[in-house]
């Protein structure tokens, strides 16, 4: 069973007011009730997370940062049961099959929410990829700063910087307590950052990026007062928060991390529920970490069969380790510096921007540019990653790549990369959900981990039907990113709920992929920090697929890829059961169209 949250009578008190002071819906229709109440529920969220308010473009909360308090996390989870409690009385027979759906999509995204709060990961994550060291740098990339408003709001969010930070210590403090900590390597990597981040003076900080722009339509005393109010701010303010954190988890945290043998969840009290738990959250599917993990198996063996067969006629051999070496050891295999990433990311977009009105009837009206990510994340991140557009239009999707230690970065996998995280993949799907029209906006903006990642990538596959990949070399490439998608299935339940440990993770991947050491070592680490996260690309990848083959059964000569992909999209990121009712209805009208 999980631990239960004991609340302290008044933090108990304020969500008991807070609940007495959101809206009551005046009753009406079935169809009236959900689309107040949808409504009522999205401007809570807007409210309760105001970096994504700011990152799809909504500037009312540009001025403040999410409430990490005890008091406001209980607050927020009282809001949800609130929405909860009313999302279901709706009676679902009397809505049509939009709002059956809205319903539907409304209850799994407040059960998801509430899911991940009985978590309590504010007790002991520590986290190098979105931790505030990261994500507080990240701020200038999705914030506008037209007006000297906007300034204003910019400086009054990094002050609440040292709150935010002092509340971050004092949670961790709180699980500490528990017997609840961090695993070692996310905690080590987090201290790196931090001496990184620290040992820079605060005008080289990307907090410091916004005075860059010259604001020529400002008045000289703004300008002037913009400079030193948010210099300023960061030196006696963000700077001292920032050391603080670095301080509190050096000398308190870092003698009671759990050893790289006891990284996964299972090693915490009560982890094992938890894991379960966040399974459901992240695939949307009640499946067991044992059936996944036998999923993943099968996977990585089929997979490593079509790598052997490539890898003869590409490189002469068909064993899995002489490609793997072959691969990993060729310096022509890599990229020799960050310009030969870049430009290989752009080559790959642009070429992909031109096929796919042939295979996708709706398109998005957001364009996608390659952003190189800053140094302040890009050692301990990802390869890549996707950051959506805003919604009103005054920022592009960006395709961020990472371009750090460029002579480790493999050539035959950018491909595969740009196609998952761009188009067809991330930026397609994303974009088209932001612009979709007749649905209630918080449909648009959130969605099933599943869908997004399983979209993603479908799309690597996807992008080899429509002769997108220059050579066999990059479609080595691809079945070295399937074969990593299978494993994650292996290596996330091994070692949240199986007790493996990093390097037994490392060595599995290693073994099984022909992704560079270095990728490798980073993605077992954003494993152990993401619990079950991993686990959603193959199982929506999969799931699509099915889908598809079945369509293509029913549907015969009659089968539109553009109109299935359209039918998959139309409705922005569902939950995997819904996305096969709504593939299902798809079928049935084209089938009664004979």
């Amino acid at each position: 069973m999980p631990q239960t949250r004991r609340l302290e009578p008044m933090v108990l008190m304020l969500a008991a007011v807070l609940t007495l002071a959101l809206p009551r819906p005046a009753p009406g229709s079935p169809s009236q009730d959900l689309a107040r109440l949808a409504n009522v529920y999205w401007e809570g969220q807007l409210k309760a997370h105001p970096t994504m308010a700011t990152s799809i473009g909504d500037r009312r909360y540009d001025d403040r940062l999410e409430d990490n308090t005890p008091a406001g996390i209980a607050a927020e989870e009282r809001r949800l049961q609130w929405v909860l409690g009313r999302a279901r009385p709706i009676d679902e027979k009397r809505l049509d099959p939009a709002d059956r759906l809205t319903r539907s999509a409304l209850i799994e995204d407040v059960q998801d929410q509430l899911a991940v709060a009985s978590c309590h990961f504010e007790d002991w994550r520590v986290d190098p990829l979105d931790g505030p060291q990261v994500d507080f740098m990240n701020l200038p990339d999705i914030t506008t700063i037209a007006t000297f408003k906007d300034a204003q709001n910019y400086v009054a969010r990094c002050k609440a910087m040292g709150r935010y930070m002092d509340v971050e210590i004092a949670n961790l403090r709180s699980g500490l307590k528990k017997g609840r900590t961090v695993s070692v390597q996310p905690l080590s990597k987090a201290l790196d950052e931090l001496q990184a981040l620290n040992g820079k003076p605060v005008e080289e900080w990307p907090l410091a990026q916004p005075l860059e722009k010259l604001h020529k339509d400002w008045t000289a005393s703004q300008r002037e007062w913009f400079r030193k109010e948010l210099i300023s701010t960061e030196r006696v303010v963000v700077k001292p928060a920032m050391k603080r954190y670095q301080d509190f988890l050096r000398t308190e945290i870092a003698p009671h991390a759990r050893p790289q043998d006891r990284a996964g969840l299972v090693a915490l009290q009560g982890g094992a529920d938890s894991y379960r738990k966040l399974i459901r959250v992240e695939t949307s599917l009640d499946r067991s970490p044992e059936d996944l993990h036998r999923l993943g198996l099968a996977e990585v063996a089929r997979i490593r069969k079509e790598l052997s067969a490539l890898g003869k006629k590409v490189l002469g051999t068909g064993d899995v380790a002489r490609i793997q070496k072959k691969l990993r050891s060729d310096p022509a295999m890599h990229f020799k510096n960050a310009a030969e990433v870049e430009a290989k990311a752009r080559q790959a977009l642009a070429r992909a921007r031109a096929a796919i009105p042939r295979y996708f009837g709706l398109l998005p009206k957001a364009g996608c540019e390659v952003k190189v990510m800053g140094m302040h994340e890009a050692p301990n991140s990802t390869i890549a990653y996707y950051r959506n557009p805003a919604a009103d239009g005054s920022r592009p999707g960006y395709y961020m790549i990472n371009t750090y230690q460029p002579t480790t970065r493999p050539r035959y996998e950018a491909e595969a990369l740009a196609f998952h995280e761009s188009i067809p993949g991330h930026h397609l799907q994303i974009a088209i959900a932001q612009e979709l029209t007749g649905v209630p906006e918080f449909r648009k903006h959130q969605g099933v981990t599943a869908f997004v990642e399983g979209w993603g990538l479908y799309s690597e596959r996807l992008a080899d039907e429509m002769g997108l990949y220059s050579g066999d070399l990059d479609q080595i490439g691809m079945l070295s990113y399937d074969a990593w998608r299978a494993c994650r299935l292996v290596v996330d339940t091994g070692i949240h709920s199986m007790g493996w440990s990093r390097k037994q993770a490392i060595d599995y991947m290693v073994d099984n992929t022909v992704l560079a050491e270095n990728n490798i070592a980073n993605e077992v680490d954003r494993y152990i920090t993401w619990p079950a996260q991993a686990l959603a690309y193959k199982c929506g990848q999969l799931e699509i697929l099915r889908l598809r083959e079945e369509a293509k059964q029913k549907l015969g000569r009659r089968f539109d890829i553009k109109k299935f992909h359209d039918a998959v999209l139309e409705n922005g990121a569902v939950a995997l059961p819904l996305l096969r009712e709504q593939v299902e209805a798809w079928v049935a009208e084209e089938s009664g169209g004979k």
